[in-house]
């Protein structure tokens, strides 16, 4: 964004500065570009659900290893919804705290959301986005590059998924009603940096001066209040949610979920399990492709060694800048529209005009390039499905085929200057990843948002909101590009990034061309847009639900150690236990699978009253608590827990209660509480 249209006004330690927002954004007129009536007041509703899987042995996703399994919860993932409306349409914009939203997702819910609502919420006006963390649970997706990882599809990771989405919906519909909507903007120039600064640099030196640092700064917020009372908050910002490494084995949101405990549980003391939350602030993704939070530019690294405590100070620079962005906020008026298309990036014609030479060219069927293989070293390996280690078998690449497919002459030359390590478009049984996928733009009062799926770099980012806006008769500031929504094919570089053949070139799939497709349809889409939104919804996406594999183990019936029983305490707290301190416990539990316990909890911290009643003044699902599982032997389980017990809380006599659900051989399960000795926090 051009520094003169973004005038600092304060700055902070955090590295946080105000901007103003431009008039034609924050004012109450109808941006000339689109014939919608008068714009209208605001109506908005407000929802929130848990999205957690199992926390053991099931796959994660985003570094797609495959030894990186659950093995416990610290920060649980969730999904946030925020319902728009204004003139009669509105609009259902969900922040999906995991590592993508697949087309299976976004169908299932879809058709969800159908059920129940019948047509007021449609692929036109509903958009799903992932915060992209990578240490949530994965398996979700009908694409098989993206399942390796977890052995195939986990329906376990997809319910809680779909069913965390349409609670946080359905929730947010029982919720709207008249309210105010306030956009503020800021800048945060320490919470990224640019992991592929050689690829960066090839861009023109026009864009590059638009990101003096080679980072984007900036900060877009939403506030939401009614009757005069704050009650949620939206900020977009681009920062890869890669702070915990490859090494963990606990589902955290990563640094965007702490930002929202941030603002929700510290700032206004929202407990999820307390029924309805008062205050609601999501943390969404934009062009955040080439964004790492590794500020040291290795996994887990930057500011400090220490990967929960980068989460930690990575999460609070964007809720300070959010805060930053709505203290300067303007309230909005405007209307709310939405329009959606499908496009075929596997053989898309891109005219002369979206391509850096004015020659017209094609997309190619989908090709992972070998930096790919090798992934960021900043961030972690990327291989869809993770560097299989010499000897080791995947029963699902078994079953599907194998990928020794040499590419042939015709895909190398249209992939060129990309070494290809494997054509995905062109593995049987069906190409490994989605080619036909959806791109949207959503209105909100002056905001518009560009949306489709993939992580696009900066610079990349930049040309599609210039494009845009240009369609639309609107500034370049009122377009965000919103990446990681509705579908998920990996990378779009620009064609001067894509000949360094970077991670990020090597990821984007589908050729040299990828971003002229989405430039040239992005302009006819929103041409459509200012025509009043009538346009062809294109090719139909692909449906695999029924050729989906599984082949990760289903955990058997519980057993204890001999002489033991379910919920016994083995490592008890000590009698005292002093504010400041980290006080532990472990417990015989049952396998997670069986019971995930979505919207609840596996672990109660409670703290004996006056009157001689128990309260519960932690629980496992925030920061303050982690869980750790292990098995013992094939069918034992072990719950650990660690609690951080604050500067702040209360003096006073407390207890662990630990709950669980164990399958018995004859196929029931059965409840599992076990309570700890009683301790006492001091101080």
């Amino acid at each position: 964004m051009p520094l003169s249209r973004r005038t600092v006004l304060t700055a902070s330690a955090l590295g946080v500065a105000a901007v103003p927002v431009v008039a034609t954004l924050a004012g109450t007129g109808t941006p000339t570009a689109h014939a919608n009536p008068k714009p209208d007041g605001f109506e908005f509703g407000l929802g929130i659900a848990d999205l957690t899987g199992p926390a053991a042995e099931c796959g994660m996703m985003g570094y797609s290893q495959l030894d990186q399994a659950t093995a416990g919860i610290h920060l649980r993932p969730r999904a946030r919804a925020f319902v728009i409306g204004s003139g009669g349409n509105r609009i259902a914009y969900v922040a999906v705290e995991n590592g993508a939203v697949f087309g299976s997702v976004h169908r299932g819910v879809l058709f969800a959301l159908a059920q129940r609502f019948g047509d007021r919420y449609t692929e036109r006006n509903v958009v799903l986005t992932s915060t992209h963390t990578h240490s949530s649970c994965g398996g979700s997706a009908h694409d098989y590059a993206y399942t390796l990882a977890t052995l195939g599809f986990q329906q376990q990771v997809y319910d809680a998924e779909v069913d965390g989405i349409i609670e946080a919906i359905v929730a947010a519909d029982a919720d709207f009603g008249p309210g105010t909507i306030a956009l503020g903007r800021a800048e945060l120039h320490d919470a990224s940096v640019n992991r592929s600064r050689v690829a960066f640099e090839r861009n023109p030196a026009a864009e590059r001066a638009v990101f003096p640092g080679a980072v984007d700064p900036a900060v877009t917020t939403l506030v939401f209040a009614r009757a005069g009372r704050e009650v949620g908050a939206l900020t977009w910002f681009a920062t890869h949610n890669t702070s915990m490494t490859n090494a963990n084995r606990l589902i955290s949101s990563d640094n965007k979920g702490y930002a929202s405990f941030a603002a929700e549980h510290i700032e206004h003391g929202v407990r999820h399990l307390d029924g309805a939350a008062s205050y609601i602030a999501a943390f969404a993704q934009t062009n955040a492709g080439d964004m790492s939070p590794n500020l040291n530019l290795a996994p887990g690294d930057g500011p400090t060694t220490d990967e929960f405590e980068n989460t930690r100070i990575l999460g609070e620079r964007q809720y300070a800048a959010s805060k930053a962005a709505a203290k300067q906020a303007s309230s909005m008026a405007g209307a709310v529209d939405s329009l959606l298309c499908y496009i075929d990036l596997a053989d898309l014609a891109v005219d002369g005009r979206f391509t850096p030479d004015g020659a017209p060219r094609r997309t190619s069927p989908a090709a992972a390039g070998v930096s790919l293989i090798a992934g960021s070293v900043e961030d972690g390996p990327g291989l869809p499905g993770g560097p299989i280690p010499e000897g080791v078998r995947n029963p699902l690449v078994d079953f599907l085929g194998g990928v020794d497919q040499l590419p042939p002459a015709w895909l190398a030359d249209a992939q060129a200057p990309k070494a290809i390590a494997v054509p995905l478009g062109l593995l049987p049984p069906v190409p490994w990843v989605p080619n036909v996928v959806p791109i949207q733009l959503i209105r909100i009062g002056g905001l518009y948002l560009a949306a489709a799926g993939a992580e696009f770099t900066i610079v990349a980012g930049l040309r599609v909101r210039r494009a845009v806006a240009t369609a639309l008769g609107v500034d370049p500031e009122q377009v965000l590009l919103q990446g990681y929504a509705n579908s998920y094919h990996e990378y779009v570089t620009t064609p001067e990034e894509y000949d360094a053949q970077q991670y990020e070139g090597a990821s984007t799939l589908f050729g040299r061309y990828t971003l002229g497709a989405y430039l040239q349809e992005f302009t006819r889409l929103a041409e459509a847009f200012v025509a009043g939104g009538a346009i062809g919804r294109g090719p139909a996406p692909r449906d695999v639900s029924a050729l989906q594999p599984n082949f990760a183990s289903t955990p058997g019936p519980d057993a204890t150690p001999q002489g033991r029983a379910f919920g016994d305490v083995l490592v008890q707290p000590p009698a005292q236990c002093p504010r400041g301190e980290r006080v532990a416990v472990e417990f015989i539990s049952a396998h997670p699978k069986h019971n995930p316990r979505r919207g609840d909890t596996f672990l109660a911290v409670q703290r004996r009253t006056g009157a001689g009643d128990w309260v519960r003044v932690a629980n496992e699902g925030e920061w303050d608590v982690r869980f750790h599982w292990r098995k013992e032997g094939d069918a034992i389980s072990i719950a650990r827990f660690t609690w951080d017990i604050p500067a702040a809380a209360i003096p006073g006599v407390h207890r662990f209660v630990h709950y669980a659900d164990a399958l018995g051989v004859d196929g029931a399960l059965r409840p599992v509480t076990g309570t700890s000795a009683e301790f006492e926090v001091t101080g």
